[in-house]
């Protein structure tokens, strides 16, 4: 029913298409003429009808799908890191830590001081910045840094990209991405502008055109990168680097989310001359999704604008939040249990991708939280025969930016919470699953 389609302008036309999905006419899944042929149908110019199309993609009343062109958006819910509900089947695509290695919260709830905060204090623990810093500095080259507390880094990176961006502005990512900085630049009205990741990280092909694009920000995982689980090499790192030098009020986030589990030394795009950059490292990944904390290390203008973005919101995170995690990340017994959980991950990793080359998959060992493994044909039949074996797992199309659906060849696989027996049927079925 697009003939029904009306509308001179970006908005008119926008709102036609609405409208008539509102009203049943145009149905979840259905295509919308493309954008040329919409332009001639409408007698409008061309970008008038991009434009249409990007309000309406930016509102989620419809859907990219490359060659697949663009689709009334469903009902259903975008997807989302974590365990998967209402399925009896083996959930090994959550990208969960194992609670078993999270360090308890008893001994550090027994430190807290019990002085009350008020309004009008410090919105950060002295104490926890100080740590903070000294856990930072070193790995930034830039010499002046301000310390911000934020609820976890999904909320770190949307506050920093709604203090420095505007609706429309364009968003560099890494492809395949992280769910929820996908999420966060959708919902934002941001262009989301994708950055191819290889074994050693952003492509420096990727970054030139992200910034040939006009991308006033960058969002980047140097280390276990999610999904991939790629660590940026130092090599690198210092060719973005000195692409980006180019190009100095370029916001750089960098989510360092396996900061303390990871085995590899930090390395980053943040020059020592940059003038826009943040740093966040959130707690979740060994302290427990629920702590909802991330210390955010940033020049003073993004420190600035980042308070500003805090300031009629939550304000501050809470002060008992903020000392119960300064004291397990202090605590002598906790730090053991982080530094066993950053071991068991590395080394289940190791022993399925192991399984996996045995059966002639190559799958590499890294130390993040999930696998990323190649299956060399169609993941989406690949998951479908697993789910028959008992086993839900995520394809790379979840995490894709610009890719025809159906098009990807990996799996994440979350698997170090396996037995040595529950791994090898895993593979087992996974081979089968390929054949």
């Amino acid at each position: 029913m697009t003939q029904h389609i009306t509308g001179t302008t970006a908005a008119d036309i926008a709102e036609s298409v609405r409208a008539l999905v509102d009203r049943g006419t145009l149905v979840p899944g259905e295509i919308l003429p493309p954008v040329r042929t919409l332009a001639e149908q409408l007698n409008v110019n061309r970008n008038t009808a991009v434009a249409a199309y990007r309000l309406l993609s930016q509102a989620g009343v419809t859907s990219s799908h490359g060659r697949g062109g663009t689709r009334v958006a469903g009902s259903a819910r975008s997807a989302q890191d974590g365990y998967a509900h209402d399925t009896v089947l083996r959930d090994v695509g959550s990208g969960n830590p194992d609670p078993r290695l999270i360090p308890p919260l008893a001994p550090a709830l027994a430190a807290l001081a019990d002085r009350p905060v008020m309004y009008g204090e410090p919105t950060i623990d002295a104490a926890l910045e100080q740590w903070a810093r000294n856990w930072c500095a070193p790995d930034l080259a830039p010499a002046d840094i301000g310390i911000t507390v934020t609820s976890g880094a999904v909320d770190a990176i949307e506050r920093l990209l709604a203090g420095a961006l505007v609706r429309d502005d364009a968003v560099g990512l890494e492809d395949p991405c992280f769910l929820a900085s996908i999420h966060t630049v959708k919902l934002g009205g941001y262009r989301a502008v994708g950055m191819p990741v290889d074994a050693e990280g952003i492509t420096p092909a990727g970054l030139r055109h992200a910034l040939d694009q006009g991308v006033r920000a960058i969002v980047t995982t140097p280390r276990a990168q999610n999904p991939t689980g790629v660590t940026m090499s130092p090599q690198r790192a210092a060719e973005l680097r000195d692409i980006l030098a180019a190009h100095p009020y370029v916001l750089i986030i960098e989510d360092d989310h396996f900061s303390m589990l990871a085995s590899e030394a930090p390395v980053s795009l943040i020059g020592p001359d940059h003038q826009r950059f943040a740093l966040v490292r959130s707690v979740s990944k060994f302290l427990g999704p629920d702590m909802g904390l991330a210390i955010v290390a940033t020049d003073p203008h993004t420190q600035s604008r980042l308070a500003m973005r805090l300031s009629p919101g939550t304000t501050w995170v809470s002060h008992i939040l903020q000392r119960l995690t300064l004291s397990q990340l202090t605590m002598p017994a906790a730090q053991r249990v982080v530094a066993d959980a950053a071991q068991h991950y590395a080394t289940r990793n190791a022993a399925f991708a192991d399984l996996l080359i045995a059966r002639g998959i190559a799958a590499p060992a890294l130390s993040a939280i999930s696998l990323w493994v190649d299956t060399g044909t169609s993941a989406d039949a690949v998951v479908r025969e697993l789910m028959k074996r008992g086993w839900l797992a995520r394809t790379e199309d979840e995490f894709a930016l610009n890719r025809s659906p159906g098009s990807g060849t990996h799996v994440r696989l979350t698997v170090h919470d396996l037995s040595d027996d529950d791994q090898r049927q895993l593979a087992d079925d996974l081979v089968a699953s390929v054949r």
